[in-house]
């Protein structure tokens, strides 16, 4: 039986990144420069991987140990 979700993708275009966090592109371009967030060159292309930006929301979310 085919499923009508489609699968969550791999990674996102630094737009579709930007829109999901809520970041401008500059400040997502700054977390990339920075080592914070990964991302992958294809061709001309960045693509963000998912699972960067959701290690990289979770680590900003955990409480820091006083």
């Amino acid at each position: 039986m085919k499923s009508d979700n489609p699968p969550e993708p791999l990674a996102l275009s630094v737009e579709d990144a930007a829109r999901a966090t809520s970041l401008g592109r500059t400040k997502l371009f700054e977390l990339i420069r920075a080592r914070e967030i990964e991302a992958v060159k294809v061709g001309g292309r960045t693509l963000v991987p998912v699972a960067s930006l959701k290690a990289f929301l979770a680590k900003k979310a955990a409480p820091h140990a006083a």
